[in-house]
């Protein structure tokens, strides 16, 4: 019996036994990839070169002599705005120089106002100072020896003064002798008499007890007792009224 044997098996021409690869197009290869960025950058360099060629076609049929004119008027445009930019930066400066001087010039005056209310007394201030009290004993307290007390507080630097609690000394302030105590600006000021005074407390109280001074007067001449508290803080709330000069006036230049 004869040997079964294989059928011949005839293979289609270019037949190999490797395995089949994938169908090309459907997904891009890394040259196809390469390729599409090549022609992307192509794309937009031709698409820049198109717009400065328009751009540039703007001075293209322009002489020599007319491009100079134009690169003239621009050049002059810049140094005009160059100028107009200097200038105005140097009014920027000028109006900041003069707002500072009108602000220092502004404090300056107030400063000033507040001095000058502070000397005639027209607003009520606190600070360091004296208590000076006077009480009668033997005698009355006259009006020379409390004048004196006054003066040697003003001659010490008092910046403020004011009698019991109740009125204010000023610059023009009288005393005068009167039923029952002193008249002190046509108002009757009653012992005890208690100044309380602003300023150095140690020179004002050097001011009150050097030998003849004003303690040792009211204490040796009037009979009174006298009591000096040094405080660090004292206020003074009476106020005088503001009076118009009848002849004085600014003088020139004011």
């Amino acid at each position: 019996m004869p040997e079964d044997r294989p059928a011949d098996v005839t293979e289609a021409p270019g037949h190999t036994d490797r395995p089949r690869r994938a169908r090309p197009g459907l997904v891009p290869s890394r040259a196809q990839a390469v390729v599409a960025v090549l022609l992307a950058v192509l794309g937009f360099a031709f698409v820049v070169q198109v717009r400065d060629t328009k751009a540039n076609d703007t001075y293209a049929g322009l002489r020599e002599s007319e491009l100079i004119e134009v690169l003239d008027g621009l050049t002059g445009t810049a140094e005009r705005a160059r100028r107009e930019v200097d200038r105005l930066e140097a009014r920027r400066d000028e109006l900041r120089d003069e707002s500072q001087a009108r602000a220092a010039a502004l404090d300056e005056a107030e400063q000033r106002v507040r001095t000058l209310n502070i000397i005639a007394g027209l607003v009520p201030v606190s600070g360091p100072g004296l208590r000076v009290t006077i009480n009668e004993t033997t005698s009355r307290v006259s009006v020379g020896s409390l004048l004196d007390t006054v003066q040697e507080l003003r001659t010490a630097g008092a910046e403020a003064m004011e009698f019991n609690d109740s009125i204010r000394l000023g610059a023009d302030s009288s005393f005068e002798n009167a039923v029952g105590g002193i008249e002190l600006d046509d108002q009757l000021l009653e012992p005890p008499y208690v100044l309380d005074v602003i300023g150095d407390p140690h020179v004002l109280r050097t001011a009150l007890s050097f030998s003849t001074g004003p303690i040792e007067t009211l204490e040796g001449l009037d009979g009174a007792t006298v009591e000096v508290e040094e405080l660090e803080s004292v206020e003074i709330t009476s106020v005088r009224e503001a009076t118009r000069p009848d002849y004085a006036e600014f003088g020139t230049g004011q």
